[in-house]
């Protein structure tokens, strides 16, 4: 028996020396059945995940690689990959490197064989070969293996995740997932406790009580520790496992046969019935949170010595060693083996070149193929007909082709039109089906596109979001609605960290393309209060990525969706469609009867879109240039007349149309026209 290494981690030794130990063990019979060849290809899974966390540390002691949070300790997920189909989408806990690994193997065995582990040094490295982000940062994820990549904001995943579940049932010319499929997402015990985490569990329970197939997997990979705070003993069991709705099943990560039969068990009954569950994973943690913590200063002595023998790989080597199929000094000299390996391949790739400017590190963000966004518009406007020969033009409610129509209603009709011609357009959110929106916006559409298509939601904008988001990985294009702007604030990371990077984190290769329609601003009469006339776009306009439309008059509705759908459909485009309440029902601008603030937006002779970044300017005055959006421009226009009624002064009034991107070239050319600018 040879001498181990000298410069191994304590964390390596106490599990070389553990599986050494497995020799003096008598042989026992195995407790759980498990496939053949299980435990070999576990056991290679879950010590490539752990090699690429210790090398990780090695890099960083010669200067290369960055920030990495290592899943040593939470191997025991592998044997979940490998107990679940490789076609099961998957969003995975950022400690979910086993997981990466197994289902590598999986797909590897009936296709051509991956090299998962060059793929996560290649994230540590943030080489331009990485095969998910292209060095952008390091995440777990491969189109190819079904693993959606993630950021490592706390559980802001989940409404996806349930999302993505409840588009698995929904009729698609082309899904993007099977529909069998299981959607796993993982978090962290810490995690549990988040209100984003919360009210996905409840969504999901809330869906399968109405009857829906809801084939979601909760993973809640429990170490017990959120960074350097305990999780109390026995909360992760105490609180989910009598949850109404979901069914609920534990395992221990040191015991692999036990996690692999008890999670099969758990996803045969997920695929029968539809309803949602979780599966309580208890793992250890190793190499402290992420980076150079060092849980010493905040971890006693004897806990951390506990959680060794409690190591995953040690209980899949004792399968290997006491079934026979190993001798344990084999598996301590392969493993020592792989180390150097990793180590020597480590520093092969560090040498592999990275994104050098901003404009390669910006160019995966959003996009943009105008050619193609007016193409498709044109196909939005289709040929007023819904498919079964009735004309689409408005909801029942509303006026004839050729009449002039509000606000309200010119969106109306281009929903109706784009969903005529687009079957994978959904419209969905809080009173939308039935009640048509509280301001009668999608009035009719269900009635005439079917409850598959247009339906409402719980009361959760989260939930409404994360049914955009799911439904976007699907291949469909979701047109969500938030009932006011001030309730979009308690879910903008759904659009900030979710929605808005998915593209950045996949290099293109996944999207959520979405039109999040938003009935906003101020100005209602008679109708207060600060959650219902909100200004407040700020948050929105600094997200990277998220186009901003703003509707003011009816003649610019229509096309300014149209361009939002067709971005949607081409670029995978996230967009925010700010609507101005006030302005919904709308028809006089000057005086009463004047009809100034109605429009004729038949597909026939309208503007099929509206480019983004392109305002529009009302008027030829030569002394003032008035910039405005939204509720403005009904303001401005009026100011406009008595400017030139009351003092002689000809002013001309942009409509920015776009908050982002802003319309700079227009800008500046109005503003240049008239030199004074009036904001």
């Amino acid at each position: 028996m040879s001498e181990l290494p000298e410069d191994l981690d304590p964390i390596e030794v106490s599990l070389l020396n553990g599986i050494r130990s497995l020799s003096l063990r008598p042989r026992v019979a195995p407790t759980h059945d498990v496939p053949s060849g299980f435990a070999a290809v576990l056991f290679e899974a879950q010590v490539a995940s752990r090699l690429v966390d210790h090398t990780a540390r090695f890099l960083r002691s010669r200067g290369h690689g960055y920030y990495s949070i290592s899943s040593a300790g939470h191997e025991s997920d592998a044997a979940v990959a490998l107990a679940l189909r490789p076609t099961d989408p998957s969003l995975s806990h950022y400690r979910s490197g086993g997981f990466y690994m197994a289902r590598a193997a999986q797909v590897s065995a009936d296709g051509p064989e991956l090299e998962p582990t060059d793929d996560v040094l290649r994230g540590i490295l943030a080489s331009v070969h990485e095969p998910i982000t292209g060095g952008r940062h390091k995440v777990l994820g491969r189109k190819e293996l079904n693993i959606i990549p993630l950021t490592s904001t706390i559980g802001s995943h989940l409404p996806r995740a349930v999302g993505l579940a409840l588009s698995l049932d929904m009729e698609h010319p082309s899904p993007s997932f099977e529909p069998d499929s299981i959607v796993v997402a993982g978090i962290g015990d810490a995690s549990l406790n988040h209100s984003t985490v919360q009210g996905a569990m409840n969504w999901a329970a809330n869906m399968a009580h109405r009857g829906h197939r809801v084939p979601v997997l909760f993973l809640i990979e429990d170490n017990g520790l959120g960074i350097s705070v305990p999780t109390p003993q026995d909360w992760v069991a105490q609180s989910t496992s009598g949850r109404w709705g979901l069914d609920y099943a534990a395992a221990d990560g040191s015991d692999p046969a036990g996690v692999f039969t008890t999670t099969s068990a758990l996803a045969d009954q997920i695929r029968a019935t539809g309803r949602p569950a979780i599966l309580h994973l208890r793992t250890v943690r190793f190499l402290g949170h992420a980076g150079t913590d060092v849980e010493a200063a905040y971890r006693p002595a004897a806990d951390i010595r506990a959680d060794l023998e409690r190591d995953p790989i040690l209980g899949t080597a004792a399968l290997l060693v006491q079934g026979g199929e190993c001798e344990a000094e084999e598996l301590v000299q392969w493993y020592l083996e792989e180390r150097q390996a990793v180590r020597d391949r480590a520093m092969e790739l560090s040498e592999e070149p990275r994104l050098d400017s901003a404009e390669e590190v910006i160019a995966a963000i959003s996009p943009r193929h105008p050619d193609k966004v007016a193409d498709l518009a044109k196909r939005l406007i289709g040929n007023g007909e819904t498919g079964n020969g009735t004309k689409v033009g408005t909801g029942a409610e509303q006026p004839e082709q050729t009449e002039q129509r509000t606000l309200a209603q010119a969106i109306n009709q281009a929903l109706a039109q784009a969903m005529a011609a687009s079957p994978e357009i959904l419209v969905f959110g809080e009173d939308v089906g039935r009640k048509g929106g509280v301001y009668g916006v999608t009035r009719g559409l269900q009635k005439r596109f079917g409850t598959e298509r247009v339906f409402d939601t719980i009361l959760d904008e989260q939930a409404i979001l994360g049914r955009a988001l799911g439904a976007g990985l699907n291949g469909f294009i979701p047109v969500p609605e938030i009932q006011y702007l001030a309730y979009l604030h308690n879910a903008e990371d759904q659009l900030r960290g979710e929605a808005a990077t998915m593209s950045f984190f996949s290099n293109g290769q996944y999207q959520n393309p979405m039109v999040v329609r938003i009935a906003s601003f101020a100005y209602q009469k008679g109708f207060g209060g600060h959650y219902h006339n909100d200004n407040s776009v700020a948050v929105l306009r600094d997200i990277p990525g998220l186009l901003i439309a703003v509707p003011a008059h009816p003649s610019d509705a229509g096309s300014l969706l149209r361009t939002c759908l067709a971005s949607a459909q081409a670029d995978g485009t996230v967009s925010a469609f700010l609507e101005p309440i006030a302005r919904y029902h709308t028809a006089d601008l000057h005086e009463d009867g004047d009809g100034l603030w109605l429009a004729k937006t038949s597909g026939a002779g309208s503007e099929e879109h509206i480019p983004v970044g392109r305002a529009r300017t009302y008027g030829s005055g030569l002394d003032l240039t008035i910039m405005t959006w939204g509720n403005g421009l009904f303001m401005s226009l009026r100011v406009q007349k008595q400017l030139r009624e009351r003092d002689g002064i000809n002013a001309r009034v942009l409509d920015l149309r776009w908050l982002a991107p802003l319309p700079t070239e227009d800008m500046l050319r109005e503003a240049n026209v008239t030199g004074r600018v009036l904001i």
